[in-house]
């Protein structure tokens, strides 16, 4: 479901405040209540033991992550009354180490009255004069002629609100009440305004909020402000077509561009955003006097469930990326789990020589490690790796496989103790009648760096969730899910020839809480 598909009916989104009090709600009539919940969520299997999420209830996008004060703050969308899409706020959570967390007290939420009355959605933070600012997208119910999201049910108006942080750890906030650029420009037939990321070049700040023109495509608007509060509106700093495909919504046939981010790397520009389903990228060249950003190559940051992406500095100045994975199971079986969705590990962005990114798991993550299984050197295991085990599907692996003349597969096998399940839960496959890609589940996949080279497969598991990575230049983040208390073991089956494997490792990775609720 697109993030931007939860704008149901009126009536629909009354009726579910109306059932929050009871259930997996924020709000819980006992005490009793309260345990019982909280003891089911801790033995959902199907919940990561690794990957940031909040206690209960929905989160969506990543926002404002930064590292201040010697620690790291992750922002995100949360509902804290249900695990459906719905009265969003900013949930916040804070590590040392971008793996391990600490859940805060919710940072923003809606204040009756002011810009932001429906609804805290995405946005950044930044750091102007020693004070952590963010800035993001607040709504509000508005007539259609005034709205910049309208569906035929809901009508919104979006608008670019600002905050500062006032207390320690980033958990008490000041809002400037009224909106700082409260309408998208004039003139311009909008499909949407919203998720601002702003920074800094000399004495000016910018901005770059998403957007698009119905019925051309989507455009990224950029503005600028000596204080972040007064902004002055430039003109598209990027822009592209739509898919030419009709959707009810702008987003899902590229009329419209969510997400932006726009940033230096390795001497170059890169522009993210997320439109048609996926997160895009583009490298390329910032003109810095014209403020024009001229692509020169382009690709998709990830294949699978992974939206709404935005990245950070972290504290040795390398570019990490967070995205947004989300559920791909039906509402009603997220809704009574209690829980729905949570944030990718944390991913190091680098440009390739070639233009083309690269992009790891950060390092930070193999702190988890424990048990190594490796293929002993010299030894051919394509057809017995059924020992290389992953226990209750929390583990990492990492190999290494020869692209020869002929066609082989990686599969990780799911496997209950009781036997009910053995069927593959990520298939990645590479047939060297086309060398410059792989299989994902099926779906093909292009991988950069020469064809000669072993191809590298990296795959974290948790719960319910895979991201795999491809020779360090693509992604792919996978849902499954089976039934049942228990998640299954995951064992390592290759089919090829001998010598496919040229090296091999498994993990377990250790839980990051001891109750899949806190960390």
């Amino acid at each position: 479901m697109n993030r931007r598909e939860l704008l149901k009916s009126a009536a629909g989104l009354a009726g579910a405040a109306a059932m929050s009090r009871r259930g997996w709600a924020g709000e819980v009539e006992t005490y009793a209540e309260l345990i019982a919940l909280e003891g089911r969520l801790a033995r959902d299997p199907r919940r990561p033991q690794f990957h940031l999420l909040p206690k209960r209830n929905w989160m969506n996008d990543p926002n404002g992550p930064v590292y201040w004060d010697g620690r790291y703050h992750m922002f995100f969308q949360y509902n804290p009354q249900a695990a459906v899409w719905g009265d969003m706020h900013w949930g916040h959570a804070m590590s040392e180490d971008m793996v391990h967390w600490e859940h805060l007290p919710v940072a923003l939420a809606p204040t009756p009255g002011g810009p932001d009355a429906a609804g805290c959605f995405s946005g950044s933070a930044v750091i102007d004069q020693g004070v952590v600012t963010v800035m993001y997208t607040g709504v509000v119910k508005a007539p259609e002629s005034e709205a910049t999201i309208r569906d035929g049910a809901n009508s919104l108006r979006e608008s670019q609100c600002l905050a500062t942080a006032t207390g320690m750890n980033l958990t008490a906030w000041k809002k400037v009440p009224q909106a700082v650029i409260p309408a998208p420009p004039p003139g311009i037939k909008v499909a949407g305004f919203r998720d601002p990321s702003p920074w800094k070049s000399g004495d000016w700040w910018y901005v770059a909020v998403g957007s698009g023109v119905l019925g051309k495509g989507g455009r990224v608007l950029l503005y600028r402000s000596k204080d972040l509060r007064n902004w002055e509106y430039l003109h598209f700093v990027a822009s592209g077509p739509g898919s030419g495909k009709q959707t009810a919504n702008p987003v899902g046939d590229g009329e419209m561009w969510e997400c932006p981010d726009l940033f230096p790397l390795d001497g170059k520009h890169v522009l993210i955003y997320s439109s048609m389903g996926q997160v895009h990228w583009q490298t390329g060249v910032l003109d810095e006097a014209a403020m024009k950003f001229h692509p020169e190559k382009a690709g998709v940051l990830d294949y699978g469930a992974y939206y709404a992406a935005k990245t950070q500095t972290d504290k040795h100045g390398r570019r990490i990326v967070w995205g947004w994975i989300p559920e791909r199971r039906p509402e009603a079986e997220y809704s009574a789990a209690g829980w729905a969705c949570m944030m990718s590990l944390p991913r190091v962005l680098r440009l390739r020589p070639d233009g083309d990114l690269s992009i790891e798991v950060d390092e930070a993550v193999h702190q988890l490690r424990l048990d190594e299984q490796r293929l002993a050197p010299g030894q051919d295991a394509n057809m017995n790796l059924n020992r290389f085990l992953i226990s209750r599907a929390t583990g990492e692996l990492s190999g290494r496989f020869a692209r020869g003349g002929k066609p082989f597969a990686v599969q990780l096998m799911g496997r209950l103790a009781s036997g009910e399940l053995n069927e593959p839960l990520v298939k990645i496959a590479y047939d060297p009648a086309r060398p410059g890609e792989v299989l994902a589940d099926g779906k093909a996949i292009p991988i950069a760096g020469p064809h000669t080279q072993a191809l590298e497969i990296h795959i974290y598991v948790d719960g319910s969730v895979a991201e795999v990575m491809l020779q360090g230049t693509a992604a792919y983040t996978k849902r499954f899910y089976y039934a049942g208390d228990v998640a299954p073991d995951v064992w390592v089956k290759v089919d090829g020839p001998e010598g496919t494997v040229r090296d091999l490792r498994v993990w377990q990775l250790e839980p990051i809480s001891p109750d899949r609720l806190t960390s």
